[in-house]
């Protein structure tokens, strides 16, 4: 958020710093649901929503502007599988809760 994208039009370095304070929020709010998981149910998913959602983004900008270099796939992946994980068990945890 401090280093932003100085070697770009304002506009995007104001998106790069709006959406890297909304990736550090994210960091103590995941944090917080991680700890209390047991009384969390919908916020769970939630999170996972908001996660896939941000790899799909991240996906569709690959599959129309490319890859901007290799790394970016060890970023990806993780945003589109945890979040299928995370349902998956709140699912499960909800259904041996009745």
């Amino acid at each position: 958020m401090y280093l932003g994208e100085p070697d770009t039009t304002a506009r995007l370095d104001n998106i790069h710093r709006f959406m890297a304070g909304v990736y550090f929020s994210m960091g103590p709010l995941a944090i917080w649901a991680a700890i209390t998981i047991r009384k969390q149910n919908e916020l769970i998913y939630f999170l996972s929503f908001s996660v896939f959602m941000a790899g799909l983004g991240r996906l569709i900008s690959m599959s129309i502007v490319g890859l901007p270099s290799k790394i970016f796939l060890i970023y990806l992946i993780p945003e589109l599988i945890f979040p299928i994980i995370m349902t998956v068990s709140q699912i499960i945890i909800n259904k041996n809760k009745s």
